[in-house]
């Protein structure tokens, strides 16, 4: 049921791409994608600018089509945006980027797939053939949590592809949300001899999973994404010791190349290239991911780079109603003509 049926209805499209760049992946998942694409009411797509939705953990691009109880898909949300002349027309799509692990950074990885390049190289690409929209200089991406952490690496590394990103609530600052997760991951290990192959096979084979156990999933994640070996299970090595917790120096340092407060460093003058870039956290987010954008807004305030930095008194659940201010702030500039034309 849509919280409004008189507001004009665009279309939500289901595509299929089979993507070769994520073939033979060390997860095993597969190659076969679905990418649902937004096309607003009174338009078939061409001439407008692309935003790609990358979505935080467990998800996938399709979930934010489905319907949704009190409140707004991402499709409603648009409509309403758009009919209200809150933000200009735009079409969006919404790749599936779920993996065996439960989720995606949205970068390559020798052991989660070359997701960096399934969206530069190949989703990206497809949808702008099949709809005429987007092309250099009127592309954007959002996301929330890992999304948010996936919109802002790609702003930080692709800013010459990307032209336009949000990060709400984004992954950043490794010493507070990663480095507390690893006393519980040994402690969830401990009870499968410390083997990882133990837990994750004891995980598959549930038909329900505790909150808990998904945060443990989660982590070994990050591990297969940040600092993966090829040679173990799924691609998972932690960075800590099994039994005193202690760093890894030099897993650890493999970690810290991919955390934004560490990425910023060589490339955030880059993101001097955007005609926008979005930023936000909840004042009260229970992984602290408060703290690392405001390390990340701070250093982007001391190298000059243009940006909307907002905190909102909220945790990290249940925030897309943040899509509201973000969405028309990465449309309106998009539908600009580049910075320099007429």
């Amino acid at each position: 049921m849509r919280r409004d049926p008189t507001t004009p209805a665009g279309q939500v499209h289901r595509l299929t791409i089979e993507s070769e760049v994520l073939k033979g992946n060390l997860l095993g998942d597969p190659a076969r994608r679905l990418i649902d694409v937004y096309v607003p009411h009174g338009h078939d797509g061409r001439g407008l600018p692309l935003l790609v939705d990358v979505v935080g953990f467990t998800a996938g691009g399709p979930a934010h089509t489905n319907w949704k109880n009190f409140g707004e898909n991402v499709p409603e949300r648009l409509d309403r945006l758009i009919a209200a002349g809150e933000m200009p027309p735009v079409v969006v799509a919404l790749p599936d980027c779920f993996t065996k692990l439960g989720g995606n950074q949205y970068i390559n990885s020798a052991a989660m797939g070359r997701w960096d390049d399934f969206l530069l190289r190949e989703a990206v690409p497809f949808v702008e053939r099949k709809f005429a929209c987007g092309g250099s200089g009127h592309r954007g991406l959002f996301g929330k949590s890992s999304g948010g952490y996936g919109a802002i690496v790609h702003a930080l590394l692709h800013n010459d592809f990307w032209s336009a990103a949000a990060c709400h609530s984004g992954d950043m600052g490794w010493d507070l949300l990663q480095l507390p997760d690893f006393p519980s991951v040994l402690r969830a290990l401990k009870s499968h001899n410390n083997e990882i192959k133990g837990w994750l096979d004891a995980f598959f084979a549930k038909k329900k999973w505790s909150e808990k156990e998904i945060h443990i999933l989660m982590n070994f994640a990050m591990c297969a994404t940040y600092d993966p070996d090829p040679n173990a299970y799924l691609g998972v090595r932690l960075p800590v010791t099994l039994d005193t917790c202690e760093i890894i120096p030099e897993r650890w340092k493999n970690w810290m190349a991919w955390d934004p407060l560490t990425l910023i460093e060589k490339h955030g003058a880059g993101l001097k290239r955007l005609k926008a870039l979005y930023i936000d956290c909840g004042d009260i987010d229970q992984y602290n991911l408060i703290y690392g954008a405001r390390r990340f807004h701070r250093r982007l305030d001391a190298i000059d780079v243009p940006h909307i930095y907002e905190e909102f008194p909220d945790d990290h659940s249940s925030v897309d109603y943040r899509m509201d201010i973000s969405l028309p702030i990465l449309a309106k500039a998009l539908a600009r003509e580049k910075r320099g034309e007429t």
